[in-house]
């Protein structure tokens, strides 16, 4: 396939209109046709059902804020809102979708809260299931309560698990008919605000990029009680980088060879290899994400590409990625986007 399309959730409190689209020409190693595609408050994260349907946003309106379901014109790719389900408040920062078990979960980084939907066949929401309303603090200024930052299932679809940046806390959920109840506490080490987890492909073990401490910390996860077990913690920044950095997306290559995790401050991705025998991570480079605070990344669906998205200069990067090395090639730079958050693909079967 010459191209590949997607998504950019962004904030809408300059000019961005809302979701916007865009297309990959692996050609011609270029992003382009990027437009609106939805006009909608604040739709910093997203996420697409795996048969490119219904695609899943973070919303706010007015002084709610919720999730919006959309479906997806396979045509032009163009968004027609089925429906939301918001609440007083802030919107959330992350979402999440798990067809098998028709759910949507969405993490609340003002509220504190892990709230639970079910989905039905025509991709819309029903009313909220379960809110989860985590308490807490840490020893970080910016640790004053909790701060839920990302919600999804374990990849056996057993739990949910939830990151909480606030109480330095991984938590599991069983899940029963959309509804949650807690199974099992992580505690990272104080002041270290966890934000992000991916799954490796034998889903044993997770990788956690952590905000504060600038790490990505290795655990165990052990499918019989939703446990977790720390295995590493290894630093994304160099030693002698001294400003301010705030880890922020990390994702992984589909082979779980290498480990990707963006940095903002130092605004560059970190790129590690993954030893095959023990699961750790070795350091293998820092690329420049050419912009301002990289929200987030992604890599495109034939993994030869990564797309970063830098919030505060409002542009987006494109990279060529080598699949034995791991790293990445700048290809493209400059490419506007106002205010982009997060970049998702539509799948590939």
């Amino acid at each position: 396939m010459a191209k590949y399309a997607g998504y950019i959730g962004t904030y809408t409190k300059g000019e961005s209109k809302g979701i916007y689209k865009f297309t990959l020409d692996t050609e011609l190693k270029k992003l382009d046709n990027i437009e609106a595609a939805a006009e909608l408050g604040n739709p910093t994260y997203l996420t697409i059902s795996e048969d490119n349907r219904h695609l899943y946003s973070v919303i706010k309106d007015n002084e709610d804020g919720g999730v919006a379901a959309y479906s997806i014109d396979e045509n032009d790719l163009s968004l027609q809102l089925i429906n939301s389900q918001t609440s007083a408040g802030s919107p959330p920062c992350h979402v999440s979708i798990d067809e098998a078990l028709n759910l949507v979960l969405t993490a609340n980084y003002h509220k504190g809260t892990v709230e639970s939907y079910l989905t039905n066949t025509d991709g819309s929401l029903r009313p909220v299931s379960s809110i989860m309303e985590h308490k807490g603090s840490g020893p970080d200024s910016r640790q004053e309560k909790a701060h839920t930052h990302y919600a999804g299932m374990t990849p056996d679809g057993k739990y949910a698990a939830a990151v909480d940046l606030g109480t330095d806390e991984l938590i599991t959920y069983e899940v029963q008919d959309g509804k949650l109840s807690k199974k099992s506490v992580f505690t990272f080490t104080p002041g270290s605000g966890p934000r992000h987890l991916v799954f490796h492909a034998n889903g044993k073990i997770a990788y956690v990029m952590t905000e504060f401490s600038s790490e990505v910390v290795v655990l165990s996860y052990n499918a019989e009680d939703g446990s977790f077990t720390q295995l590493q913690a290894i630093k994304t920044i160099p030693e002698d980088f001294t400003e301010n950095n705030q880890g922020s997306a990390i994702h992984l290559s589909s082979d779980s060879r290498f480990v990707y995790a963006a940095n903002r401050g130092h605004d560059s991705i970190a790129v590690f290899a993954i030893d095959e025998n023990t699961n750790t991570l070795t350091f293998v480079e820092h690329t420049s994400t050419n912009g301002e605070w990289p929200r987030d990344f992604v890599l495109d669906p034939s993994e030869k590409f990564v797309v970063a998205s830098n919030q505060n200069s409002s542009n987006l990067s494109l990279y060529s990625r080598d699949a034995e090395t791991g790293k990445l090639t700048l290809l493209q730079k400059d490419v506007a986007v106002p205010d982009p958050v997060c970049v998702k693909f539509l799948h590939v079967k």
